[in-house]
């Protein structure tokens, strides 16, 4: 077993089946509601790129501003690139070699001071990140379990799949599997809609938490969290950080 990350981070990590899936509102739906239920849930962007802190723009600013976390942008994703390019080569276009043992060191003091992280990655498992490393290593090397968020349509049976694959190969275990309605222009033109789910859990032996509706990030938090509440089975959350609390 790699002792990389010699510090444990808690926490669940959200990957998604690709990017533009939904992450970032469902990452801070999901804080918020953990958040109004009394625990001490921060959020973390290992690495971020396609903008500047400062501009509004970044996932780490939208996070902050959905779920009311007092915190700098800076340390809620410490690596932050302007170049609309996967992370490694946004990185190495800013001049910066990316490690692994850096992205990982970088959490270290935001995980202390909360009880655990709702981590958000960049695009999918097999996004690059440093020269040696896969988004899928850096979960593996933070021993915590995924949480996959998939669009709702068309394709996703495919897609889903193949990250659940590419997750297991690395040993990560997955809490299960969120559907995202609100990146589906019209979801009630998508007869798929109705039985992808099923087919997703039959094919790959996973849970399927629920269907989210389209979520604004502007939103109020209240409105946010009803919505999710009512559509996300968040046992198997609870049970995922409870697990992690108590050192298994």
């Amino acid at each position: 077993m790699s002792t990389m990350n010699e510090e444990a981070i808690r926490g669940i990590f959200v990957t998604g089946t690709d990017t533009g899936v939904g992450k970032t509102v469902v990452t801070a739906a999901i804080a918020a509601v953990l958040r109004a239920e009394g625990m001490n849930i921060g959020v973390w962007k290992p690495v971020q790129s396609g903008a500047s802190i400062g501009s509004g723009e970044t996932d780490a600013e939208r996070l902050l501003q959905s779920t009311g976390i007092d915190e700098r942008p800076e340390a809620v994703a410490p690596y932050s690139f302007e170049a609309p390019l996967t992370p490694l080569l946004a990185a190495k276009h800013a001049g910066v070699d990316l490690t692994l043992k850096e992205l990982i060191a970088a959490g270290i003091p935001l995980a202390k001071r909360y009880e655990a992280l709702i981590i958000e990655g960049a695009g999918g498992v097999a996004v690059p990140l440093t020269d040696d490393a896969l988004t899928a290593d850096l979960i593996s090397e933070l021993r915590i379990p995924a949480l996959i968020v998939a669009r709702s349509g068309l394709g996703t049976i495919n897609h889903t799949l193949l990250t659940a694959s590419f997750l297991r190969h690395r040993g990560v275990p997955i809490i299960g599997v969120i559907m995202n309605d609100g990146v589906i222009a019209h979801p009630h033109d998508d007869p798929s809609v109705a039985t992808n789910a099923e087919l997703i859990e039959r094919c790959s032996g996973l849970k399927v938490l629920g269907r989210v509706p389209r979520l604004q990030l502007e939103a109020a938090p209240e409105t946010r969290i009803h919505n999710l509440r009512n559509s996300i089975q968040f046992a198997p959350i609870r049970q995922a950080l409870a697990v992690q609390a108590m050192g298994g």
